[in-house]
């Protein structure tokens, strides 16, 4: 079997592993084509291509964009794009700038709580520039306020928690034409997390298509196998390309290992037919 895992994460986002060590464990697990789509940047692509290319293995350019759709916070996927567009490499610069401001608001709610030194504790966690909330999550289980990642979420992290904070990322006009422009595709990442119901997916994928959007992350890693025919028949109907990924961060923070075997619906036209 070919296999394909077009979304997954390095210690540059919020993954575990270095780019390269990310692509040296994927071919442990006979990935054949792999694209690394870090969390609003792609300063590891250059690694992780290297060492796909002395390992024989087929990279694609990725990155993960935070965009917010009608109040929502919605994550795209840009696959196969020119990493050094201009554009492309503001707009996730200025995400990046917003990621500091959201991580400096998380940490003032925890404060609120009793929780001193957040922010720094969070950074120490961080490899890179980019700050995330699975950050604060390893600086919250290391101080002992919970005892794994999954329970700081449900403690701190989720709506109407001391860790919580609403933001504006990027529109998802200004993501899909960033992608566009440089070249790639725009992909609806795990689409579902969002749970918009039977009325708000078919206006969100038109809207998503309209605007130059290409596929459907319709197999992932962070959401039900249950759910695949039921994004399967969204990627038909809009004419979208299906994609596959793992959404794979670490082990000990991944639901699932990098590499899926699951195989597409028939009904699906899978994107990497475009690379």
């Amino acid at each position: 079997m070919y296999i394909v895992d077009l979304h997954s994460h390095s210690n540059v986002s919020d993954g575990i592993l270095k780019p390269e060590e990310l692509i040296s464990y994927a071919k442990e697990k006979k990935v054949n084509m792999i694209a690394l789509t870090d969390h609003d940047d792609i300063s590891g692509l250059d690694e992780a291509r290297n060492k796909a290319q002395a390992l024989g293995i087929h990279f694609i350019n990725g990155v993960e964009i935070s965009v917010t759709w009608r109040s929502r916070t919605i994550h795209m996927l840009g696959l196969n794009f020119d990493s050094n567009n201009d554009n492309l490499i503001k707009g996730l610069k200025s995400i990046r700038e917003g990621r500091v401001e959201r991580a400096k608001k998380i940490a003032y709610g925890l404060a609120m709580v009793g929780i001193p030194n957040a922010y720094e504790g969070a950074k120490s966690f961080a490899s890179h520039q980019v700050i995330g909330r699975v950050h604060f999550a390893h600086f919250l289980v290391s101080q002992g306020y919970s005892k794994n990642i999954k329970s700081v979420f449900n403690k701190f992290m989720t709506k109407g928690k001391p860790g919580y904070v609403d933001h504006d990322w990027a529109s998802m006009e200004e993501a899909t034409s960033w992608i566009r422009g440089a070249g790639g595709m725009p992909v609806i990442a795990h689409p579902g997390r969002y749970d918009m119901g039977s009325k708000l997916y078919p206006q969100f994928f038109e809207e998503f298509k309209n605007m130059g959007g290409a596929g459907i992350e319709v197999i992932s890693g962070s959401q039900s196998m249950n759910q695949v025919d039921y994004f399967a028949a969204y990627s038909e109907k809009h004419e979208l390309y299906a994609s596959v990924g793992s959404d794979f961060h670490g082990h000990g923070v991944s639901h699932r290992d990098l590499g899926p075997l699951h195989e597409l619906p028939k009904n699906t036209v899978p994107i990497w037919e475009n690379f």
